[in-house]
C-alpha cells in the first residue's frame, strides 16, 4: 500500500494518505496476548493492516506480525514459557527486574534485524527519559527499540539507544493511534488496558506498576477517539501483567471481542 494514494474526508477537507488500514496496539504486559487474538479474528475476515504502531506489549506483537508471523505462530512462540524465562532480579540500585532472557528470545526468534526489513510497516512508541519526550521510532535496529518501548522505569533499568535513555512508550503514549491516524484512511485499535484492576498485590514491584498503569489509562483517553473501529478487552481485568500463564484464556478472549466488535461494526472499516 506504500506506493498507493487513497483520499479520505477529513472534516470536509480531501486528503491524500499513504495506507488503507492502519493498527494501533496499546502496551498491557501480558494482556498482550488479547493483540493476537484480535488480529487473528482480523484475518479470518480478510482484514490485513498496512502499517502497524505499537507500544510495550503492543510492540512486540506489532513487531512480529509485521516480520511475517501469523498470530497463532507468535502464540506458540510464548506458550509453556513463564516470566522467569525472560526476566530475573537484580541488585535495586538502577532498577529491580533485568530482562537479558527476553532480548536474547526476541533477537534469537525475530528473523529480521532492522525496520526496513519488516514486511509491514512499522512503529514502536517509547519515551525519551532524559528530555521527556514521546519517541516513535521506524528505523534503525528492531530488538533494543522494541525493548525500550517494553521498559516500565524503575522496574526496569533504562534502554540507552544513541546516547539516548528510553523507558516504556506508555508513559506518554500507551496506545499509539496518534502516530499513524493522519497515514491512514481507517484505524482499527486494540486497547488491552482500558481499566484499572481493583485488586493488586501490596509489594512495592506491583505498587510501582501500578502507579505507571494511572498514567498509561489516561494518555490513551485521546487517542482512543481517534479510531474508526475501537476494541477495548475489558473481559482480561484479572489477569495479572506478568503472568504468561494464562496466555491462551486472554489471546481467547481478544479473538472473541473482535469477532463480537466486527459483526456489528465491520461495515466501518470495509466502506
Amino acid at each position: 500500500m506504500e506506493n498507493q494514494v487513497i483520499r479520505r474526508n477529513d472534516n470536509g477537507v480531501i486528503k491524500s494518505v499513504p495506507y488503507a488500514i492502519g493498527l494501533a496496539l496499546s502496551g498491557g504486559g501480558a494482556k498482550g496476548f488479547a493483540h493476537l487474538g484480535a488480529l487473528q479474528a482480523l484475518e479470518e475476515r480478510g482484514i490485513s493492516p498496512d502499517i502497524i504502531s505499537g507500544t510495550s506489549a503492543g510492540a512486540i506483537v506489532g513487531a512480529f506480525y509485521a516480520s511475517g508471523f501469523k498470530p497463532k505462530e507468535i502464540l506458540k512462540l510464548f506458550l509453556g514459557h513463564d516470566v522467569k524465562d525472560f526476566v530475573s532480579f537484580t541488585l535495586p540500585k538502577e532498577a529491580f527486574l533485568k530482562y537479558d532472557g527476553f532480548r536474547k528470545f526476541m533477537e534469537e526468534t525475530l528473523p529480521v534485524k532492522r525496520f526496513d526489513e519488516l514486511k509491514i510497516p512499522f512503529y514502536a512508541v517509547a519515551s525519551d527519559f532524559d528530555n521527556g519526550l514521546c519517541k516513535v521510532f521506524d528505523e534503525g535496529e528492531l530488538v533494543p527499540r522494541i525493548m525500550a518501548s517494553c521498559t516500565i522505569p524503575i522496574v526496569f533499568k533504562p534502554i540507552i539507544i544513541d546516547g539516548v535513555r528510553y523507558v516504556d512508550g506508555g508513559l506518554f503514549k500507551n496506545f499509539p493511534v496518534t502516530p499513524i491516524r493522519d497515514k491512514c484512511l481507517k484505524v482499527i485499535g486494540v486497547n488491552v488496558c482500558p481499566k484499572l484492576v481493583e485488586e493488586y498485590e501490596d509489594n512495592i514491584l506491583h505498587v510501582a506498576v501500578r502507579s505507571y498503569q494511572f498514567m498509561f489509562k489516561q494518555n490513551a483517553v485521546e487517542d482512543s477517539k481517534l479510531c474508526d473501529l475501537l476494541l477495548e478487552v475489558d473481559s482480561i481485568d484479572e489477569y495479572n501483567i506478568f503472568n504468561l500463564k494464562n496466555a491462551y484464556k486472554i489471546y481467547d478472549q481478544g479473538y472473541r471481542q473482535m469477532v463480537e466488535l466486527l459483526d456489528k461494526m465491520i461495515y466501518k472499516i470495509v466502506n
